[in-house]
């Protein structure tokens, strides 16, 4: 699941992406409004932490002209403020939840696991993908034949959801470090043909009639067999 998280306090920012990628989370940083809404603007999010007090542009305005933009992403205000009248102008400019600082770590969890949960149940019909014959049940990380199933772990299945939703599409090792690793990443692109290689070994096992097909300098596909197996 990935998360943007615009923060201008870089000590509180680098904790808060520490927890939340800790938790599993992919997290993106913005340190200010308008980079924030750049990121808005070019990448796709599960769910926003926007604090209120933000140089260039503040976080009501940002998540002011997302919803104005059509956007339903998730936003939970992170604020330092207490007054009333501060929650209520989030709330009614669009978040879907706040939360006051300071703030306990289980509490900004919690918050993100609930407004996430929300927008999950939304598109509940659309959690489980298919192609050829397997199937990723989105809800529970299984990804199936008619000849096994395997629980995947998190950033094999963020690959394989991926391309599931792209089929026969050429994606990056690019692509993937930034959708799934984040754009401030310390890893390196080798690292997803390492996944690349584990989701192999499972297609295999699970005899399908799907395969992961490398474009050399360009990037991985994942394609119906042309012999079935």
């Amino acid at each position: 699941m990935r998360l943007l998280l615009a923060e201008d306090e870089a000590s509180l920012s680098k904790a808060v992406v520490t927890i939340l990628k800790k938790n599993n989370y992919t997290v993106d940083a913005a340190y200010d409004g308008i980079e924030a809404l750049e990121y808005l603007e070019t990448n796709e999010y599960d769910g926003v932490i926007l604090d209120v007090m933000m140089p260039r542009m503040d976080g009501i305005s940002v998540l002011q002209k997302i919803r104005k933009a059509g956007s339903n992403v998730p936003v939970l205000i992170l604020t330092a403020k207490a007054e009333v009248d501060d929650k209520v102008m989030g709330l009614d400019s669009g978040a879907n939840d706040y939360l006051t600082k300071p703030f306990a770590s289980k509490e900004l969890l919690a918050r993100i696991r609930a407004m996430t949960r929300n927008s999950a149940a939304a598109v509940q019909a659309d959690s489980k993908l298919h192609l050829g014959n397997i199937t990723l049940d989105c809800a529970t990380f299984t990804l199936s034949s008619p000849f096994n199933s395997f629980v995947l772990a998190n950033k094999e299945f963020q690959m394989i959801e991926f391309m599931m939703r792209n089929p026969g599409q050429i994606i990056s090792a690019e692509q993937f470090m930034d959708r799934i690793w984040g754009f401030e990443t310390n890893a390196e692109s080798n690292v997803v043909w390492t996944y690349i290689s584990y989701l192999r070994k499972k297609l295999a096992a699970l005899k399908a009639d799907v395969e992961i097909k490398a474009r050399r300098n360009a990037g991985y596909s994942l394609d119906e067999s042309v012999k079935r197996k």
